[in-house]
Parts: C-alpha cells; sequence; structure tokens
C-alpha cells in the first residue's frame, strides 16, 4: 500500500510538516499552484531573545499571479550572510548547534534561484541528516491533468503515482470528501499531532517553530521520535 502527501513547499517549517513526509513513501512538493503572499512558503519563525522571530528569504518580484515554481530568490551574499549571521546569534549556544549549523550554511549556499528546487534542496538535505529516505518530487514534474482543481486535482495526482492512502495535514478536513476518494479506489487520512515540547534554553516553551528549533535543541534520535509523534484519523473522527 503506497502512501502520500501533497503539499505546497515550505522553507524549513515546522515540525507537524515533517511528520507528514514521515508518514508517507512519497511526498510531493504542490509547486504548480499560486504563490501565497505573505504566507509561509519563504519565511518562518524561530527563537531569539526567548521569542518567535519571523524570518524572511527575499524573492524577485513575487505574485500572487505567479506559480510557485515561477517564482525566483533574491537571495544574493549579503542576504545569506544576513540570515546566517541571525541563526549564529540565535543558536550559537544551543546544544547542537555545531552539527545544524553546517547543515543550514550548506543549504544557504545552494546555488540556486528557483524556489521550489531550493526548497526541494533544503527538504532532501534536512532528511539526510535525520536519516530518512523519502522519495520527493515536485507536482511539476508530474504528468497530469492542469485544468482540474481542488481536491480533484489531488486525486489524480494521487492516482498517476499509484499511491494507495492519501495523508493530508489535519487543518484540511474541510476539504476533501471520503466518499470522493473511496470512489477513485483510495483511502484518505489525516495527521494529527501529538503536543510536543523540548527545553529551549532556559526559555518558557515557544511551541510550532522552524524545524531549525527544533533541530538546535535535540539529538537526531530524539528529532526522530517527536515525528512519531501523531496519529492517523478517518474525516469522520473527532479531532
Amino acid at each position: 500500500m503506497k502512501k502520500i502527501a501533497i503539499m505546497q513547499p515550505y522553507l524549513f517549517p515546522y515540525i507537524g510538516y515533517w511528520q507528514l513526509i514521515n508518514a508517507v513513501d512519497e511526498f510531493v512538493l504542490f509547486d504548480d499552484v499560486n504563490f501565497i503572499m505573505r504566507g509561509y512558503i519563504n519565511r518562518n519563525n524561530i527563537l531569539l531573545n526567548g521569542q518567535a522571530h519571523l524570518f524572511t528569504i527575499p524573492l524577485d518580484k513575487p505574485s500572487q499571479n505567479k506559480l510557485i515554481n515561477e517564482v525566483s530568490l533574491k537571495f544574493d551574499e549579503y542576504e545569506k550572510n544576513k540570515f546566517l549571521k541571525m541563526l549564529q546569534c540565535a543558536y550559537k549556544k544551543a546544544p547542537y548547534f555545531e552539527f545544524v549549523y553546517p547543515l543550514l550554511e550548506k543549504v544557504a549556499n545552494y546555488d540556486e534561484i528557483n524556489l521550489s528546487k531550493y526548497i526541494k534542496y533544503s527538504i532532501i538535505n534536512v532528511l539526510s541528516y535525520l536519516g530518512i529516505k523519502r522519495f520527493i518530487r515536485c507536482s511539476s514534474d508530474i504528468q497530469k491533468d492542469n485544468s482540474l482543481k481542488a481536491q480533484d486535482k489531488i486525486i489524480d495526482i494521487c492516482k498517476k503515482e499509484n499511491a494507495n492512502i492519501y495523508i493530508n495535514a489535519i487543518g484540511g478536513q474541510a476539504l476533501y470528501s471520503n466518499d470522493d476518494f473511496m470512489n477513485n479506489n483510495l483511502v484518505l487520512k489525516f495527521i494529527k499531532m501529538d503536543e510536543i515540547s523540548y527545553k529551549q534554553f532556559k526559555n518558557n516553551f515557544v511551541p510550532n517553530l522552524s524545524i531549525i528549533d527544533v533541530l538546535m535543541f535535540n539529538s537526531v534520535e530524539d528529532v526522530n521520535n517527536m515525528l512519531n509523534k501523531y496519529a492517523l484519523i478517518t474525516n469522520m473522527e473527532s479531532v
């Protein structure tokens, strides 16, 4: 039984996104849909001075009229150095900084201006650090019916990729119909994250930060344990 998930590409997203990747055999970056301005595709939060701090990777003339895979980075050497210095300032005393920072430095300096490809590279490298092997591909690389919208497009991708089970984030329950998936020989599941917390210096815990924060404060083994702290539920089960 092949399990698949399809989500828009996000840069260093929160741990729930990684639980979804961990729960499937194939993870599709939904990159041939419209870019969302002021969303979390190219930004996220880290811990800085005990509080959530939003970082943003600059883009070249982004627009909601462009598809995600049509958006380019404007991440020059100055911006890369500023980003890396921010990470040093925030996490240089974190217990796993010496292991995680080289990973982030490698991703930051990746010579790619296409936003979708850059995010795919970042995801593959984080998974490699965690020792997780998953098939990651972009929806723009899949031959499918691009005239379809919403749920119909998701179902088409699942069928093209020979998936049996589609798993989605819990927030998407209202978007999908069990019957429609069943009629296409697909099982529909949603991932419900358990409560997760960990020590962040001596601060009160700030939840739902970028995976950067999780990696800085936790061993690879502990992160992998967190990635399995979820339940798979149906659309008919209580959230």
